[in-house]
C-alpha cells in the first residue's frame, strides 16, 4: 500500500462516494460542456485537497452532507482558476495532460472556468450553504490578489521576504487553509476551532510553497535543478535569501541574469550554483520545517482524535514530496 493510499483509508468510502457528487455537481445537458466536464474528472489528481476536507471534519463532529458540497465547492473553484491560469500563462499542459485552452481554444476555456464558479457558487447558494462559501470565496480572492502581486513585483523585482510571503500566503496558501477550515465549519465547529484549522492550513501551505522553491534548485535528495522559476522571473525564497545575502557585484550579476538573461542556460546554471553554496537551499529548508512545526502544533491544540495522526502523514506527505 502506498503511502497516499495508507492515508486515505479511514476516508477511503468518503472520497469514493465525494466523487460520485462531484462527477453529478460538474453535469451539463450541454454535450460540448459534458465532454470537457468528463475530461477534467479523468486528469484529477491525487484528491489532497478533499483529503483536508475531510479529515478537518473528522476532528470534530464527522462527515455529512455539507461536507461532501464543502470539498465539492473547493474544487469547482479551484479548477475553475486553473483553467483561466492555463489561459492567462498560455500552457499547454496540466500534470501531463492536455490543458482545456490547448484541446478547445482560449474562448471556450474561459467560458468552461467561468461555468465552473457558477457551478460552485449555485451548489452552495441553492443548499443555504453561505458560511462555507464566504470561506472559499475569501480563498479565491486571496489567490487572484496573489497571482497579480506577484506580476507586479517581479516586474519590478521588489525582493523582500515580506513581499514574499503576502504572494505566497495569499496565492498558495490559502487554498489548503480554506480546505482545513471548510471542513472544519461543515462539521460544527465553533469560529476559534475554525480560525484554528485555517491557520494549520495557511501554515501547510507556506512549507508547501517553500518545497516547490527547494524542488526548483535540486539537492541530494531532490534530483537534477530545473531553473523554472528563474526562467519564469520568479522569486522564491532561496534567491531572495541569496539576494540579499551576496555582496555588491554577485548581486548585480544574479538580478541582471534573472531580468536580461533568464533563457542562458549557463548563467541559470551560474546563480542556480551560487544559491546552493550560499545557503539559500539551507535557509528555505530550515524556514519550511519552521512552518511544518508551526502547523503541527497548532493541531496539537485540537481535541484528540485518531484522525489527528492521518492529518500529521498528510502534512508530511505534501511537504516531503519529491516532485
Amino acid at each position: 500500500m502506498s503511502q497516499i493510499e495508507h492515508i486515505k483509508r479511514p476516508i477511503a468510502q468518503e472520497l469514493d462516494l465525494f466523487e460520485v457528487k462531484f462527477r453529478e455537481a460538474m453535469k451539463s445537458n450541454v454535450p460540448l460542456l459534458d465532454t470537457i466536464m468528463t475530461y477534467i474528472v479523468k486528469r484529477k489528481g491525487k484528491q489532497v485537497r478533499p483529503m483536508f476536507v475531510f479529515l478537518s471534519a473528522k476532528l470534530f463532529n464527522g462527515i455529512n452532507d455539507s461536507t461532501y458540497r464543502a470539498a465539492s465547492l473547493v474544487e469547482l473553484l479551484h479548477t475553475a482558476t486553473l483553467v483561466h491560469d492555463d489561459v492567462v500563462d498560455d500552457s499547454d499542459e496540466r500534470r501531463g495532460f492536455f490543458s482545456i485552452n490547448a484541446l478547445w481554444k482560449n474562448k471556450i476555456a474561459v467560458l468552461v472556468g467561468d461555468y465552473l464558479l457558477s457551478k460552485g457558487l449555485l451548489l452552495s447558494v441553492k443548499n443555504k450553504d453561505y458560511h462555507l462559501l464566504e470561506i472559499v470565496s475569501e480563498s479565491v480572492e486571496a489567490m487572484s490578489e496573489g497571482e497579480l502581486l506577484q506580476i507586479e513585483k517581479t516586474r519590478n523585482l521588489n525582493l523582500s521576504e515580506e513581499v514574499y510571503y503576502d504572494i505566497i500566503r495569499k496565492k498558495t496558501a490559502s487554498l489548503i487553509a480554506s480546505c482545513c477550515a471548510i471542513g472544519a465549519a461543515s462539521a460544527g465547529a465553533n469560529a476559534e476551532q475554525i480560525e484554528q484549522m485555517r491557520l494549520f492550513g495557511e501554515k501547510i501551505g507556506i512549507a508547501f510553497q517553500m518545497k516547490d522553491d527547494l524542488l526548483d534548485y535540486g539537492d541530494s535528495d531532490i534530483g537534477k535543478p530545473t531553473g523554472i522559476d528563474l526562467k519564469e522571473k520568479k522569486l522564491t525564497l532561496p534567491i531572495i535569501y541569496t539576494i540579499n545575502n551576496a555582496d555588491r557585484s554577485t548581486r548585480n550579476f544574479i538580478i541582471n541574469t534573472i531580468k536580461n538573461h533568464n533563457n542562458n542556460k549557463t548563467k541559470v546554471a551560474e546563480v542556480i550554483k551560487y544559491v546552493n553554496e550560499h545557503d539559500g537551499i539551507a535557509y528555505t529548508r530550515k524556514a519550511m520545517e519552521k512552518h511544518k512545526n508551526e502547523a503541527l502544533t497548532l493541531l496539537n491544540n485540537v481535541s484528540e482524535s485518531p484522525y489527528k495522526d492521518n492529518l500529521r502523514e498528510l502534512v508530511a506527505y505534501v511537504i516531503d514530496r519529491t516532485k
